[in-house]
């Protein structure tokens, strides 16, 4: 397990000498840009050079222009590896602890657009978390050993667990192996929750001998009780570890992607494509009409990751290396509706690593733009990516660490 931004490659050649940096429960009373607003964003970065090292949480409100630091600013999370969500107007950091204990901390924002510490309470660590009804339901999945994962209903508004329960993994799987979810995702009254089929054991944990199948888990909610299991055979599993591959568009209706990066002993073995397949408003099937092929638009890529922006387009995060799930990360925004695919232009040939797409990358209120946390060998920006024209511009530089999320808090 990786920090988020370490989750893509790890930044090199930026020793950056940091000063100190404060552990308050606020941020520097000194806000950037946008101050009195109703909504600000949240940056987290990592300090460069050091392991082990947490975020630090910055607010701005302008990701457009300017610079904001970590050198003497920021609310410093503890633990190496923190997640982020925003959930009725609060924001919510989650810290993976790696075999130990997890802890749910929780901030809103104050009169002057900083961060203050609303609550801080132990949990489990947990692989998966997704904003659902008025909870934020937290899932622990275990990759090996126990055959049950555990889940978590933590109400938004106390901030604390009002619910929780189990799910039999391999039961589940049926098929000698493992559901490992990816992710989980509110569709009306029901939650999807995509997942991989895994050995579980080792030496190939992560391997399974089913490549080339989907798999959705439906849910009721708030109960948890399981509805169905959905299937395709189109292409390999949604999302992956860590990665949410699940959306739901204005209509109603589910988009997921594939990455196709199953593997067998380490050998790659998905003879499908990278994809997207659809479930209709008001179904729990996947609709055999719809198939859009990305690896063959693309000209041979395949998907990493998504951020979904509204009207059936997509951020997409590709893997470099063509016909693998390796590589540099490319961007490029995908048409879902109409099945059309550009690569975006104006950002770096060479990305190190990014702020983490799962429900993080912000899209602007006008809806036409999307803001991404770039990190380079030179140093780290937000880029404002114009939807319509898939190019992007650099605006706000972050001095002293690389970003890991952006979030919007309102």
């Amino acid at each position: 397990m990786k920090k988020s931004y370490l989750k893509w490659f790890f930044v090199v050649g930026m020793g950056v000498a940091l000063g100190a940096c404060s552990d308050d429960d606020t941020t520097d009373p000194t806000p950037g840009p946008g101050a009195g607003t109703q909504s600000r964003y949240v940056v987290a970065s990592a300090p460069i050079g050091s392991q082990g090292v947490a975020d630090y949480l910055l607010t701005t409100g302008d990701l457009s222009q300017g610079t904001i630091s970590t050198v003497g600013q920021g609310i410093e999370q503890d633990g190496s590896y923190r997640y982020y969500l925003t959930h009725k107007g609060k924001f919510f950091s989650l810290l993976y602890g790696q075999g130990n204990p997890g802890a749910v901390t929780t901030y809103a924002l104050d009169e002057k657009g900083g961060l203050v510490k609303t609550s801080d309470f132990q949990s489990e660590t947990v692989q998966v978390f997704a904003p659902a009804g008025d909870d934020i339901l937290t899932i622990k999945v275990p990759r090996s050993g126990n055959e049950s994962a555990s889940w978590f209903r933590i109400n938004a508004d106390q901030s604390k667990i009002v619910g929780e329960g189990q799910v039999n993994i391999v039961k589940l799987a049926g098929n000698g192996e493992r559901a490992h979810f990816t992710w989980a995702t509110q569709v009306g009254d029901k939650i999807f929750a995509p997942y991989m089929s895994i050995k579980g054991a080792a030496p190939d944990v992560f391997g399974t001998a089913n490549p080339d199948s989907s798999w959705i888990a439906v849910f009721s909610y708030p109960a948890m009780t399981l509805d169905k299991v959905i299937k395709d055979n189109r292409t390999s599993f949604i999302g992956s570890y860590f990665n949410n591959g699940l959306s739901v568009d204005e209509n109603g209706d589910v988009y997921a992607f594939s990455p196709a990066s199953a593997t067998n002993s380490g050998v790659a073995t998905s003879t499908k494509p990278s994809a997207f397949v659809r479930i209709k408003r008001g179904t729990t099937e996947f609709d055999q009409s719809y198939f859009f092929n990305v690896q063959e638009k693309s000209g041979g890529y395949k998907i990493a990751n998504q951020t979904y922006l509204g009207s059936g387009m997509f951020l997409l995060y590709m893997y470099g290396d063509l016909g693998k799930a390796s590589g540099n990360k490319k961007l490029a925004i995908a048409d879902a509706y109409n099945q059309t695919f550009t690569w975006v232009i104006g950002v770096p040939d060479v990305i190190a690593s990014s702020s983490a797409s799962y429900n993080n990358n912000t899209v602007s209120d006008d809806k036409k733009s999307v803001f991404v946390g770039i990190n380079t060998e030179a140093g780290s920006w937000v880029y404002t990516v114009d939807i319509a024209t898939a190019t992007a511009k650099q605006g706000l530089k972050v001095e002293g660490g690389a970003i890991t999320a952006i979030v919007k808090v309102k």
